[in-house]
């Protein structure tokens, strides 16, 4: 299948415009995964910061709380390409952008973040190089990517059920697992001329009360992959629900399902 990067950018676009402010509730149960990045990142007071796929600005708003407001000589802008989630963050500096060609000047930036983002660039080398673009000789790139696919069942069980019933998608994806392998990571970050890399895995849990809170939650932060779901009849959603249902089976613990799953956190800065 070829791949319309253009075509894929629209439709997860269209999805997280979608989703709106349920992304917002289902990101808010991994908080532990920001404050893991911003701790990674380790944030000063009168720094200027860039969130990148900032989605509803989780991680922008905990890092404008350690870099302080232009009163305080600080900055922080969340920017993403879904101006339907930077809508729910009005409180924030927000600019809607492609991340392969940001429209901020060179040298702009002490830190740039990207939490669970970078697997969605099509092109991550463009990303990665306008991120060092934009920060500062001495600044510092934090970001964070799913591990590899057997190490997320938060993602993966329900992935392995769209593609086990529905057939292939018309438009490809990347796979958001590609960047798992803490070597592939190294060799990815190295290539964009990235230097002082170190890579972290992290696990966390993830636990839901039935089988339709996990899948409510996996569509609320599924992005493209829920604006083609939205799409499907209504038999044929219900099929899916019932088969993650019956794969959910194997992570039941008293009161519900909990699912295990490992991020990687890295840092690198700019030679």
């Amino acid at each position: 299948m070829s791949f319309d990067a253009a075509q894929f950018k629209r439709l997860e676009r269209a999805g997280y415009n979608r989703i709106g402010p349920r992304y917002l509730a289902a990101s808010l149960a991994r908080h532990g995964l920001a404050d893991a990045l911003l701790a990674a990142a380790r944030l000063l007071p009168g720094q200027y910061v860039l969130d990148l796929a900032s989605g509803p600005g989780i991680l922008a708003r905990g890092a404008r709380n350690m870099v302080g407001d232009l009163m305080d000589g600080g900055l922080t802008i969340a920017s993403d390409i879904s101006d339907g989630q930077l809508a729910c963050c009005p409180d924030l500096a927000r600019v809607a952008a492609d991340g392969e060609a940001l429209p901020f000047a060179s040298g702009s930036f002490d830190r740039v973040l990207c939490g669970l983002g970078l697997m969605f660039f099509p092109d991550e080398q463009a990303a990665l190089k306008e991120m060092h673009r934009v920060l500062k000789p001495d600044g510092l790139l934090a970001l964070s990517v799913w591990g590899r696919a057997e190490e997320v069942p938060l993602v993966e069980m329900a992935l392995s059920c769209l593609r086990r019933l529905l057939p292939p998608p018309k438009v490809a994806r990347p796979s958001i697992f590609r960047f798992g392998d803490a070597d592939e990571l190294v060799r990815r970050l190295a290539s964009a001329d990235y230097s002082n890399i170190q890579i972290q895995p992290l696990r966390f849990t993830a636990s839901f009360s039935d089988a339709s809170a996990y899948w409510q939650g996996f569509l609320d932060l599924a992005g493209g992959a829920a604006e083609s779901l939205s799409h499907l009849p209504a038999e044929k959603q219900q099929a899916l629900a019932t088969a993650v249902a019956e794969d959910l089976a194997s992570y039941a613990v008293a009161g519900g399902f909990t699912l295990t799953n490992t991020i990687l956190v890295a840092t690198g800065r700019p030679v």
